[in-house]
Protein backbone atom coordinates (compact mmCIF):
# COMPACT_ATOMS: atom_id res chain seq x y z
CA UNK A 1 0.00 0.00 0.00
CA UNK A 2 1.55 3.48 -1.12
CA UNK A 3 1.77 6.43 1.41
CA UNK A 4 -0.63 8.34 -0.76
CA UNK A 5 -3.65 6.19 -0.43
CA UNK A 6 -2.97 6.28 3.38
CA UNK A 7 -5.49 8.45 5.48
CA UNK A 8 -3.86 10.87 8.11
CA UNK A 9 -5.45 10.53 11.74
CA UNK A 10 -6.01 13.93 12.87
CA UNK A 11 -7.06 14.74 16.73
CA UNK A 12 -8.19 18.30 17.12
CA UNK A 13 -10.53 19.77 19.11
CA UNK A 14 -12.79 20.28 16.62
CA UNK A 15 -12.85 17.76 13.51
CA UNK A 16 -11.16 19.13 10.32
CA UNK A 17 -14.78 18.40 8.10
CA UNK A 18 -16.71 20.21 10.66
CA UNK A 19 -15.16 23.60 8.96
CA UNK A 20 -17.26 22.69 5.88
CA UNK A 21 -20.58 23.83 4.78
CA UNK A 22 -22.39 21.40 7.78
CA UNK A 23 -20.59 23.51 10.21
CA UNK A 24 -20.80 26.64 8.69
CA UNK A 25 -24.42 26.16 8.46
CA UNK A 26 -25.00 24.56 12.27
CA UNK A 27 -27.17 27.00 14.55
CA UNK A 28 -28.57 29.11 12.11
CA UNK A 29 -31.98 30.19 11.86
CA UNK A 30 -34.19 29.87 9.50
CA UNK A 31 -34.20 33.65 8.17
CA UNK A 32 -30.56 33.85 8.43
CA UNK A 33 -30.58 31.34 5.93
CA UNK A 34 -31.96 33.75 3.28
CA UNK A 35 -29.09 35.50 0.96
CA UNK A 36 -27.95 38.68 2.17
CA UNK A 37 -29.16 40.60 -0.67
CA UNK A 38 -32.89 38.90 0.12
CA UNK A 39 -32.38 39.70 3.94
CA UNK A 40 -31.42 43.30 3.06
CA UNK A 41 -34.83 43.77 1.28
CA UNK A 42 -37.26 41.95 3.20
CA UNK A 43 -36.03 44.18 6.46
CA UNK A 44 -39.38 45.78 7.97
CA UNK A 45 -38.87 49.04 7.53
CA UNK A 46 -41.19 51.82 8.62
CA UNK A 47 -44.30 53.18 6.41
CA UNK A 48 -42.53 55.44 3.56
CA UNK A 49 -45.97 57.61 3.22
CA UNK A 50 -47.03 56.17 0.31
CA UNK A 51 -50.88 57.46 0.93
CA UNK A 52 -49.78 60.69 1.99
CA UNK A 53 -48.13 61.57 -0.83
CA UNK A 54 -51.29 60.53 -2.92
CA UNK A 55 -52.87 62.70 -0.93
CA UNK A 56 -50.71 65.73 -1.71
CA UNK A 57 -50.42 64.66 -5.57
CA UNK A 58 -54.15 65.02 -5.52
CA UNK A 59 -54.84 67.94 -4.08
CA UNK A 60 -52.13 69.63 -6.63
CA UNK A 61 -53.54 68.00 -9.72
CA UNK A 62 -57.47 69.08 -9.07
CA UNK A 63 -56.09 72.63 -7.78
CA UNK A 64 -53.96 72.45 -11.16
CA UNK A 65 -56.73 71.80 -13.14
CA UNK A 66 -59.27 74.34 -11.10
CA UNK A 67 -56.55 76.89 -11.74
CA UNK A 68 -56.53 75.91 -15.93
CA UNK A 69 -60.41 76.69 -15.67
CA UNK A 70 -60.40 79.47 -13.68
CA UNK A 71 -58.24 81.70 -15.90
CA UNK A 72 -59.60 81.63 -19.26
CA UNK A 73 -63.11 81.69 -17.24
CA UNK A 74 -61.89 85.27 -16.02
CA UNK A 75 -60.74 86.58 -19.68
CA UNK A 76 -63.84 85.10 -20.98
CA UNK A 77 -66.37 87.32 -18.43
CA UNK A 78 -64.38 90.30 -18.95
CA UNK A 79 -64.66 90.20 -22.91
CA UNK A 80 -68.66 89.53 -22.25
CA UNK A 81 -68.36 92.35 -19.96
CA UNK A 82 -67.06 94.48 -22.28
CA UNK A 83 -69.53 93.33 -25.33
CA UNK A 84 -72.47 94.13 -23.01
CA UNK A 85 -71.21 97.67 -22.89
CA UNK A 86 -70.28 97.81 -26.37
CA UNK A 87 -73.67 96.60 -27.72
CA UNK A 88 -75.66 98.97 -25.38
CA UNK A 89 -73.40 101.89 -26.04
CA UNK A 90 -74.12 100.93 -29.89
CA UNK A 91 -78.06 100.73 -29.87
CA UNK A 92 -77.54 103.94 -28.08
CA UNK A 93 -75.47 105.86 -30.91
CA UNK A 94 -78.27 104.54 -33.10
CA UNK A 95 -80.97 106.37 -30.91
CA UNK A 96 -78.52 109.27 -31.05
CA UNK A 97 -77.76 109.47 -34.74
CA UNK A 98 -81.55 108.97 -35.49
CA UNK A 99 -82.24 113.06 -33.59
CA UNK A 100 -81.81 115.61 -36.21
CA UNK A 101 -78.54 116.71 -36.63
CA UNK A 102 -77.43 114.34 -34.13
CA UNK A 103 -78.26 116.61 -31.34
CA UNK A 104 -78.74 115.04 -27.48
CA UNK A 105 -78.94 117.24 -24.33
CA UNK A 106 -76.49 117.22 -21.65
CA UNK A 107 -79.00 115.11 -19.29
CA UNK A 108 -79.99 112.81 -22.39
CA UNK A 109 -76.14 112.17 -23.06
CA UNK A 110 -75.53 111.30 -19.37
CA UNK A 111 -78.91 108.94 -19.20
CA UNK A 112 -77.95 107.09 -22.44
CA UNK A 113 -74.02 106.24 -21.10
CA UNK A 114 -75.59 105.56 -17.14
CA UNK A 115 -77.17 102.80 -18.87
CA UNK A 116 -74.66 101.89 -20.59
CA UNK A 117 -72.40 101.98 -18.26
CA UNK A 118 -70.01 103.72 -20.59
CA UNK A 119 -68.50 107.09 -20.20
CA UNK A 120 -67.81 107.69 -24.00
CA UNK A 121 -69.38 106.45 -27.70
CA UNK A 122 -67.25 106.84 -31.17
CA UNK A 123 -68.04 105.55 -34.31
CA UNK A 124 -65.24 105.04 -36.82
CA UNK A 125 -66.24 104.97 -40.60
CA UNK A 126 -64.26 105.13 -43.55
CA UNK A 127 -61.06 106.28 -41.40
CA UNK A 128 -63.50 109.57 -39.95
CA UNK A 129 -63.80 108.98 -36.41
CA UNK A 130 -67.23 110.62 -35.01
CA UNK A 131 -67.97 111.34 -31.58
CA UNK A 132 -71.38 110.68 -30.33
CA UNK A 133 -71.64 110.95 -26.36
CA UNK A 134 -68.75 112.53 -24.99
CA UNK A 135 -68.35 112.38 -21.15
CA UNK A 136 -66.54 114.45 -18.49
CA UNK A 137 -62.29 114.82 -19.05
CA UNK A 138 -60.60 111.54 -16.90
CA UNK A 139 -57.76 111.89 -14.48
CA UNK A 140 -55.83 109.08 -15.87
CA UNK A 141 -55.27 108.18 -19.35
CA UNK A 142 -57.60 104.99 -20.81
CA UNK A 143 -55.91 101.68 -22.11
CA UNK A 144 -56.57 100.52 -25.54
CA UNK A 145 -58.22 96.91 -25.51
CA UNK A 146 -59.04 96.52 -29.05
CA UNK A 147 -61.63 93.42 -29.32
CA UNK A 148 -60.75 92.57 -32.98
CA UNK A 149 -57.29 91.49 -32.77
CA UNK A 150 -55.81 89.95 -29.65
CA UNK A 151 -53.38 87.32 -29.21
CA UNK A 152 -53.85 84.49 -26.00
CA UNK A 153 -51.87 86.00 -23.74
CA UNK A 154 -53.46 89.63 -23.61
CA UNK A 155 -56.68 87.93 -23.33
CA UNK A 156 -55.27 85.94 -20.59
CA UNK A 157 -53.58 88.74 -19.10
CA UNK A 158 -55.91 91.39 -18.87
CA UNK A 159 -58.09 90.11 -16.01
CA UNK A 160 -55.48 90.23 -13.87
CA UNK A 161 -54.63 94.29 -15.19
CA UNK A 162 -57.77 94.96 -13.73
CA UNK A 163 -58.03 92.86 -10.92
CA UNK A 164 -55.06 94.37 -9.90
CA UNK A 165 -55.21 97.98 -11.41
CA UNK A 166 -55.37 101.49 -10.16
CA UNK A 167 -58.44 102.35 -8.91
CA UNK A 168 -59.13 105.43 -11.34
CA UNK A 169 -58.69 103.26 -14.53
CA UNK A 170 -60.32 103.17 -17.60
CA UNK A 171 -60.94 101.28 -20.67
CA UNK A 172 -60.86 102.16 -24.09
CA UNK A 173 -62.62 99.29 -25.93
CA UNK A 174 -62.75 98.57 -29.96
CA UNK A 175 -65.05 95.99 -31.81
CA UNK A 176 -66.82 95.91 -34.86
CA UNK A 177 -70.19 97.10 -34.90
CA UNK A 178 -73.44 94.79 -35.12
CA UNK A 179 -76.08 95.91 -35.45
CA UNK A 180 -74.53 99.32 -37.28
CA UNK A 181 -72.35 100.25 -40.04
CA UNK A 182 -68.78 101.49 -39.63
CA UNK A 183 -65.00 100.24 -39.31
CA UNK A 184 -65.60 99.81 -35.48
CA UNK A 185 -67.22 100.81 -32.37
CA UNK A 186 -65.38 102.38 -29.16
CA UNK A 187 -66.42 102.86 -26.00
CA UNK A 188 -64.74 104.85 -22.92
CA UNK A 189 -65.14 103.00 -19.43
CA UNK A 190 -64.57 102.77 -15.88
CA UNK A 191 -62.28 99.94 -15.20
CA UNK A 192 -63.84 99.78 -11.38
CA UNK A 193 -67.31 98.52 -11.79
CA UNK A 194 -65.55 95.77 -14.04
CA UNK A 195 -63.06 94.69 -11.11
CA UNK A 196 -65.88 94.46 -8.65
CA UNK A 197 -68.03 91.89 -10.95
CA UNK A 198 -64.60 90.34 -12.12
CA UNK A 199 -63.80 89.54 -8.67
CA UNK A 200 -67.32 87.96 -7.39
CA UNK A 201 -67.29 85.75 -10.51
CA UNK A 202 -63.76 84.68 -9.15
CA UNK A 203 -64.80 84.17 -5.93
CA UNK A 204 -67.66 82.01 -6.94
CA UNK A 205 -66.02 80.22 -9.27
CA UNK A 206 -63.19 79.68 -6.83
CA UNK A 207 -65.58 78.20 -4.72
CA UNK A 208 -67.17 76.11 -7.20
CA UNK A 209 -63.82 74.88 -8.03
CA UNK A 210 -62.66 73.89 -5.03
CA UNK A 211 -65.49 72.36 -3.97
CA UNK A 212 -65.38 70.38 -7.65
CA UNK A 213 -61.65 69.64 -6.80
CA UNK A 214 -62.55 68.38 -3.13
CA UNK A 215 -65.21 65.84 -4.37
CA UNK A 216 -63.06 64.61 -7.75
CA UNK A 217 -59.86 65.05 -5.75
CA UNK A 218 -61.81 62.49 -2.64
CA UNK A 219 -62.74 60.01 -5.28
CA UNK A 220 -59.87 59.79 -6.59
CA UNK A 221 -58.02 59.34 -3.93
CA UNK A 222 -60.38 57.02 -2.22
CA UNK A 223 -60.68 54.88 -5.63
CA UNK A 224 -56.82 54.66 -5.78
CA UNK A 225 -57.20 53.73 -1.94
CA UNK A 226 -59.42 50.95 -2.91
CA UNK A 227 -57.66 49.68 -5.79
CA UNK A 228 -53.81 50.41 -5.38
CA UNK A 229 -53.19 51.37 -1.76
CA UNK A 230 -54.95 48.53 0.59
CA UNK A 231 -53.45 45.40 -1.87
CA UNK A 232 -49.86 47.28 -1.40
CA UNK A 233 -50.22 47.38 2.35
CA UNK A 234 -51.76 43.84 2.03
CA UNK A 235 -48.21 42.75 0.04
CA UNK A 236 -46.36 45.01 2.07
CA UNK A 237 -47.52 43.13 4.95
CA UNK A 238 -47.05 39.62 3.69
CA UNK A 239 -43.55 40.54 2.47
CA UNK A 240 -42.88 42.03 6.74
CA UNK A 241 -44.14 38.70 7.69
CA UNK A 242 -42.37 36.57 5.82
CA UNK A 243 -39.35 38.24 6.44
CA UNK A 244 -39.58 38.18 10.07
CA UNK A 245 -40.84 34.09 9.94
CA UNK A 246 -41.08 32.64 6.15
CA UNK A 247 -43.36 29.56 8.25
CA UNK A 248 -45.87 31.89 9.19
CA UNK A 249 -49.04 31.04 6.94
CA UNK A 250 -49.03 32.84 3.99
CA UNK A 251 -51.90 35.29 3.14
CA UNK A 252 -54.33 34.06 0.15
CA UNK A 253 -53.56 35.77 -2.82
CA UNK A 254 -56.96 37.71 -4.10
CA UNK A 255 -58.76 36.78 -7.13
CA UNK A 256 -58.15 39.94 -9.05
CA UNK A 257 -56.98 39.61 -12.87
CA UNK A 258 -54.96 43.09 -12.90
CA UNK A 259 -51.46 43.62 -11.94
CA UNK A 260 -51.69 43.29 -8.95
CA UNK A 261 -53.87 40.40 -8.48
CA UNK A 262 -50.50 38.74 -10.60
CA UNK A 263 -48.13 40.28 -7.86
CA UNK A 264 -50.43 38.41 -5.10
CA UNK A 265 -49.97 35.35 -7.19
CA UNK A 266 -46.36 35.25 -7.96
CA UNK A 267 -45.48 36.58 -4.46
CA UNK A 268 -47.10 33.74 -2.89
CA UNK A 269 -45.86 31.16 -5.40
CA UNK A 270 -41.86 33.08 -4.74
CA UNK A 271 -42.68 32.73 -1.03
CA UNK A 272 -43.34 28.95 -1.01
CA UNK A 273 -40.42 28.49 -3.35
CA UNK A 274 -38.69 29.83 -0.51
CA UNK A 275 -40.12 28.35 2.32
CA UNK A 276 -39.56 25.18 0.48
CA UNK A 277 -35.87 26.11 -0.26
CA UNK A 278 -35.18 26.85 3.13
CA UNK A 279 -36.53 23.54 4.48
CA UNK A 280 -34.43 22.01 2.22
CA UNK A 281 -31.85 23.89 3.59
CA UNK A 282 -32.50 22.94 7.08
CA UNK A 283 -32.58 19.24 6.05
CA UNK A 284 -29.34 19.80 4.67
CA UNK A 285 -27.29 21.48 7.87
CA UNK A 286 -28.75 17.98 9.76
CA UNK A 287 -27.52 15.77 7.20
CA UNK A 288 -24.63 17.74 6.64
CA UNK A 289 -23.69 17.68 10.43
CA UNK A 290 -24.67 14.06 10.32
CA UNK A 291 -22.21 12.90 7.40
CA UNK A 292 -19.55 15.27 9.03
CA UNK A 293 -19.36 13.33 12.28
CA UNK A 294 -20.03 10.16 10.01
CA UNK A 295 -16.91 10.95 7.85
CA UNK A 296 -14.60 11.63 10.82
CA UNK A 297 -15.30 8.24 12.70
CA UNK A 298 -14.97 6.73 9.72
CA UNK A 299 -12.12 7.77 8.79
CA UNK A 300 -10.30 6.63 11.61
CA UNK A 301 -11.85 3.08 11.45
CA UNK A 302 -10.19 3.32 7.57
CA UNK A 303 -6.76 4.22 9.32
CA UNK A 304 -7.15 1.47 11.69
CA UNK A 305 -7.99 -1.05 9.08
CA UNK A 306 -4.84 0.18 6.48
CA UNK A 307 -2.58 -0.18 9.61
CA UNK A 308 -3.92 -3.67 9.81
CA UNK A 309 -3.90 -4.97 6.33
CA UNK A 310 -0.13 -3.21 6.30
CA UNK A 311 0.52 -5.79 9.12
CA UNK A 312 -1.03 -8.69 6.79
CA UNK A 313 1.20 -7.73 3.93
CA UNK A 314 3.59 -9.73 6.00
CA UNK A 315 2.13 -12.49 6.06
CA UNK A 316 2.94 -16.45 4.43
CA UNK A 317 0.09 -17.23 4.46
CA UNK A 318 -1.43 -17.97 0.95
CA UNK A 319 -5.17 -17.33 1.16
CA UNK A 320 -4.14 -14.09 3.27
CA UNK A 321 -1.82 -12.74 0.08
CA UNK A 322 -4.75 -13.88 -1.90
CA UNK A 323 -7.15 -11.81 -0.32
CA UNK A 324 -4.93 -8.59 0.53
CA UNK A 325 -5.28 -7.00 -2.69
CA UNK A 326 -9.30 -6.89 -2.78
CA UNK A 327 -9.05 -5.90 1.20
CA UNK A 328 -6.65 -2.93 -0.48
CA UNK A 329 -8.85 -2.21 -2.91
CA UNK A 330 -11.82 -1.69 -0.97
CA UNK A 331 -9.95 0.60 1.51
CA UNK A 332 -8.82 2.87 -1.58
CA UNK A 333 -12.34 3.56 -2.54
CA UNK A 334 -13.66 3.88 0.90
CA UNK A 335 -11.09 6.40 1.84
CA UNK A 336 -11.14 7.97 -1.74
CA UNK A 337 -15.03 8.67 -1.06
CA UNK A 338 -14.20 9.75 2.59
CA UNK A 339 -12.20 12.46 1.17
CA UNK A 340 -14.34 13.62 -2.02
CA UNK A 341 -17.45 13.77 0.70
CA UNK A 342 -15.24 16.17 2.47
CA UNK A 343 -14.33 18.10 -0.23
CA UNK A 344 -17.48 18.42 -1.79
CA UNK A 345 -19.10 19.46 1.91
CA UNK A 346 -16.49 22.41 1.98
CA UNK A 347 -19.00 25.73 1.37
CA UNK A 348 -16.36 26.89 -1.51
CA UNK A 349 -13.35 25.85 -2.78
CA UNK A 350 -10.15 28.20 -2.07
CA UNK A 351 -9.18 31.05 -4.61
CA UNK A 352 -6.64 29.75 -6.76
CA UNK A 353 -3.15 31.02 -6.64
CA UNK A 354 -2.51 31.28 -10.25
CA UNK A 355 0.72 31.37 -11.90
CA UNK A 356 1.67 30.49 -15.21
CA UNK A 357 3.28 27.02 -15.71
CA UNK A 358 3.57 24.77 -18.59
CA UNK A 359 0.73 22.96 -19.87
CA UNK A 360 3.03 19.37 -21.19
CA UNK A 361 4.48 19.70 -17.76
CA UNK A 362 1.23 19.85 -15.96
CA UNK A 363 -0.26 16.68 -17.72
CA UNK A 364 2.82 14.89 -17.22
CA UNK A 365 2.46 14.35 -13.73
CA UNK A 366 -1.16 14.05 -14.15
CA UNK A 367 -0.84 10.87 -15.88
CA UNK A 368 1.67 9.82 -13.77
CA UNK A 369 -0.60 10.10 -10.98
CA UNK A 370 -3.79 9.07 -12.60
CA UNK A 371 -1.85 5.76 -13.56
CA UNK A 372 -1.14 5.93 -17.13
CA UNK A 373 1.59 3.24 -18.10
CA UNK A 374 3.30 2.45 -20.93
CA UNK A 375 2.33 -0.95 -20.48
CA UNK A 376 -0.83 -0.74 -19.59
CA UNK A 377 -3.67 2.39 -20.85
CA UNK A 378 -1.21 4.73 -22.58
CA UNK A 379 -1.41 8.51 -22.69
CA UNK A 380 -0.38 10.56 -26.08
CA UNK A 381 0.67 14.36 -26.14
CA UNK A 382 -0.60 16.63 -29.00
CA UNK A 383 0.78 19.85 -27.17
CA UNK A 384 2.96 22.60 -28.21
CA UNK A 385 6.25 22.35 -26.56
CA UNK A 386 5.86 26.09 -25.29
CA UNK A 387 1.96 26.68 -24.37
CA UNK A 388 1.17 28.36 -21.08
CA UNK A 389 -1.89 28.60 -18.78
CA UNK A 390 -2.60 30.90 -16.31
CA UNK A 391 -4.17 28.41 -13.25
CA UNK A 392 -3.26 27.29 -9.98
CA UNK A 393 -0.72 24.30 -10.02
CA UNK A 394 -2.87 22.02 -7.37
CA UNK A 395 -5.86 22.41 -8.84
CA UNK A 396 -5.39 22.07 -12.36
CA UNK A 397 -3.73 18.98 -11.32
CA UNK A 398 -6.74 17.88 -9.36
CA UNK A 399 -8.91 18.68 -12.21
CA UNK A 400 -6.87 16.45 -14.82
CA UNK A 401 -6.16 13.86 -12.64
CA UNK A 402 -9.86 13.48 -12.54
CA UNK A 403 -10.54 13.49 -16.24
CA UNK A 404 -7.68 10.98 -16.70
CA UNK A 405 -8.36 8.81 -14.22
CA UNK A 406 -12.13 8.57 -14.97
CA UNK A 407 -10.85 7.70 -18.78
CA UNK A 408 -8.92 4.71 -18.04
CA UNK A 409 -11.15 3.24 -15.31
CA UNK A 410 -13.83 3.67 -17.93
CA UNK A 411 -11.39 1.63 -20.42
CA UNK A 412 -9.94 -1.40 -18.31
CA UNK A 413 -13.76 -1.70 -17.02
CA UNK A 414 -14.65 -2.87 -20.98
CA UNK A 415 -15.07 -5.89 -20.60
CA UNK A 416 -14.83 -6.50 -24.65
CA UNK A 417 -12.07 -4.68 -25.22
CA UNK A 418 -9.18 -7.00 -26.17
CA UNK A 419 -6.10 -4.27 -26.77
CA UNK A 420 -4.85 -1.13 -24.74
CA UNK A 421 -6.09 1.57 -24.89
CA UNK A 422 -4.99 5.26 -24.86
CA UNK A 423 -5.85 8.46 -23.80
CA UNK A 424 -5.28 11.52 -25.97
CA UNK A 425 -4.49 14.97 -24.75
CA UNK A 426 -4.58 17.89 -27.27
CA UNK A 427 -4.18 21.98 -26.64
CA UNK A 428 -4.54 24.85 -28.74
CA UNK A 429 -4.69 28.74 -27.77
CA UNK A 430 -7.81 30.63 -29.10
CA UNK A 431 -9.35 33.62 -28.08
CA UNK A 432 -7.20 34.58 -25.24
CA UNK A 433 -7.91 30.74 -23.57
CA UNK A 434 -6.61 27.51 -23.71
CA UNK A 435 -8.66 24.64 -25.00
CA UNK A 436 -7.46 21.72 -23.72
CA UNK A 437 -9.61 18.40 -24.91
CA UNK A 438 -9.03 14.69 -23.21
CA UNK A 439 -10.03 11.99 -25.57
CA UNK A 440 -10.05 8.55 -24.69
CA UNK A 441 -10.56 5.25 -26.54
CA UNK A 442 -13.29 4.03 -24.04
CA UNK A 443 -16.92 2.18 -24.46
CA UNK A 444 -18.53 5.57 -23.74
CA UNK A 445 -20.98 7.04 -21.25
CA UNK A 446 -24.35 5.94 -21.30
CA UNK A 447 -26.93 7.92 -22.64
CA UNK A 448 -28.87 8.45 -19.13
CA UNK A 449 -25.83 9.58 -17.54
CA UNK A 450 -24.55 11.79 -20.41
CA UNK A 451 -26.74 14.42 -19.58
CA UNK A 452 -26.73 14.27 -15.86
CA UNK A 453 -22.96 13.63 -15.40
CA UNK A 454 -21.93 17.05 -13.55
CA UNK A 455 -24.19 16.24 -10.79
CA UNK A 456 -22.93 15.57 -7.42
CA UNK A 457 -23.60 11.58 -6.68
CA UNK A 458 -24.12 10.47 -10.27
CA UNK A 459 -21.24 7.85 -11.87
CA UNK A 460 -21.07 5.79 -14.44
CA UNK A 461 -19.00 2.86 -12.38
CA UNK A 462 -22.23 1.94 -9.23
CA UNK A 463 -19.19 0.17 -7.79
CA UNK A 464 -15.82 2.34 -7.24
CA UNK A 465 -17.37 5.95 -8.35
CA UNK A 466 -18.73 8.28 -5.93
CA UNK A 467 -19.77 10.98 -8.24
CA UNK A 468 -18.36 13.61 -7.21
CA UNK A 469 -14.82 14.02 -9.02
CA UNK A 470 -16.31 15.95 -12.20
CA UNK A 471 -18.33 18.19 -10.28
CA UNK A 472 -15.70 19.01 -8.11
CA UNK A 473 -14.11 19.61 -11.13
CA UNK A 474 -16.29 21.57 -12.50
CA UNK A 475 -16.44 23.93 -9.97
CA UNK A 476 -12.74 24.17 -9.89
CA UNK A 477 -12.57 25.31 -13.72
CA UNK A 478 -15.80 28.10 -12.92
CA UNK A 479 -13.42 29.12 -10.61
CA UNK A 480 -10.90 30.10 -12.70
CA UNK A 481 -12.88 31.56 -15.20
CA UNK A 482 -13.17 28.85 -17.52
CA UNK A 483 -15.48 25.53 -17.69
CA UNK A 484 -15.25 21.57 -18.71
CA UNK A 485 -17.56 20.53 -20.51
CA UNK A 486 -18.75 16.92 -22.10
CA UNK A 487 -17.73 17.86 -25.80
CA UNK A 488 -18.40 14.34 -27.02
CA UNK A 489 -19.54 10.43 -26.62
CA UNK A 490 -19.82 7.42 -28.39
CA UNK A 491 -18.97 3.18 -28.35
CA UNK A 492 -15.65 4.67 -30.02
CA UNK A 493 -14.78 6.96 -26.95
CA UNK A 494 -15.45 10.01 -24.74
CA UNK A 495 -13.72 13.76 -25.04
CA UNK A 496 -13.50 16.54 -22.56
CA UNK A 497 -12.65 20.30 -23.03
CA UNK A 498 -10.98 22.04 -20.09
CA UNK A 499 -10.73 25.79 -21.14
CA UNK A 500 -8.55 27.62 -19.16
CA UNK A 501 -6.82 31.53 -19.31
CA UNK A 502 -4.14 31.22 -21.52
Amino acid sequence: MTERNAIETRRPTRPREETGLAARLQGVRMPELLPPVWRERLTPRAPDGLSSRLLLLTVAFTLAVAALIIVPSAASFQERWLMDRLQAAELASVGVEALPYSAVEDSTAEQLLSIGGVQSVVVGEQGVRRLLLQAPNLPRAPELIDLRQRNVGARLLDPWKTLFGHPDRSLRVQAKPRYRSGDFIEILAPAQPLKLELKSFLLNSLTMSLLIAVVAGGLLYASLSYLVLAPLRRVTRSIERFAADPESPAETPSDRHDEIGRVERELARMQEEVRQSLRSRARLVALGEAVAKINHDLRNMLTSAQMASERLSSSSDPLVAKALPRLERALGRAAALARNVLEYGKSEEAAPQRQKMLLARAVAVAAEDAGLEDDGVRLIRDLPARLTVNADSDQLHRILVNLMRNARQAIESDPAREKKGRITVRAEARDGMVAVRITDDGPGIPERLAGRLFEAFVSGRASEGTGLGLTISRELAANHGGELRLLHTSPEGTTFELRLPA
